[in-house]
């Protein structure tokens, strides 16, 4: 199936269900590889779901144990809002259905969620701190992430995803202390860039407070930027060139 084309500044729309899904699986397939290119990938930790546009309760996610560089459109399997896979004959990571199945259920606008073990994003995760408005990028973030300061070790019981899901609450990405960054949005496009740029303002931050003591964005301009950086069609927008780079530099991804 080809893929389908977006407006320079909108994302697509679609004539049928089956035409959205594959569009959606695409873009996961292509997020997994560019999350490997990153170097995102932790083993076997990590995972980036989407809800499934005709079965609500049910989201695409990674088959656990496969390597994020090798994930293929056909890879992905469905999960349900029981943890039971009903499309594809791999294992589903138990952590990803904790988390992710408890933020998709509470809330109904997020189409995508990732989380992984990033270096700076897990570095940056066991200070138990906010990002701060240092950079244009961070002010993405400005008053729009959280803290889930409660590491209780691996989440495998949905109850604890009940609770990064409500510490998260409305905003677009919670930190996970000692654990590392969760993002969510209304595209996997979106969802995927907010942690990318996320990890690298980590990064920012880490580097910055290194060498010294950093000069914060005042508040106001912190939140004007967040207002032309930090939108839900800023961050779809933002993914599209890397969309662009890995197709072309993998195109069997969209088998």
């Amino acid at each position: 199936m080809k893929t389908v084309k977006t407006g320079l500044l909108k994302p697509p729309v679609f004539s049928s269900v089956e035409e959205e899904r594959q569009h959606l699986k695409e873009r996961l397939a292509a997020a997994f590889r560019l999350f490997s290119r990153f170097g995102f990938d932790e083993g076997v930790a990590g995972h980036i779901t989407a809800r499934d546009p005709e079965k609500k309760d049910h989201f695409w996610v990674n088959p656990f144990g496969t390597h994020f560089s090798q994930i293929k459109a056909s890879d992905l399997i469905l999960v349900n809002h029981e943890g039971k896979v009903v499309k594809g004959d791999r294992p589903v990571n138990r952590a990803a259905f904790a988390i992710h199945s408890q933020v998709h259920q509470a809330r109904p606008d997020v189409i995508a969620a990732a989380h992984s073990h990033s270096v700076y994003g897990k570095t940056w995760s066991t200070l138990g701190r906010l990002l701060d408005p240092i950079t244009q990028d961070a002010c993405a973030f400005y008053n729009d992430h959280a803290i889930f300061d409660d590491y209780t070790g691996v989440v495998n019981d949905v109850e604890e995803g009940k609770r990064i899901a409500e510490a998260l609450g409305e905003r677009k990405a919670c930190i996970l202390r000692n654990h590392g960054l969760l993002t969510v949005g209304h595209s996997v496009d979106e969802a995927a860039w907010w942690f990318i740029t996320m990890e690298r303002s980590c990064q920012a931050q880490l580097m910055a407070e290194a060498a010294g003591k950093p000069i914060l964005i005042e508040e106001a301009q912190a939140q004007l930027t967040r207002q032309q950086v930090g939108t839900h069609l800023a961050g779809w927008f933002s993914f599209q060139p890397l969309w662009d780079r890995i197709v072309k530099e993998q195109p069997d991804l969209l088998n």
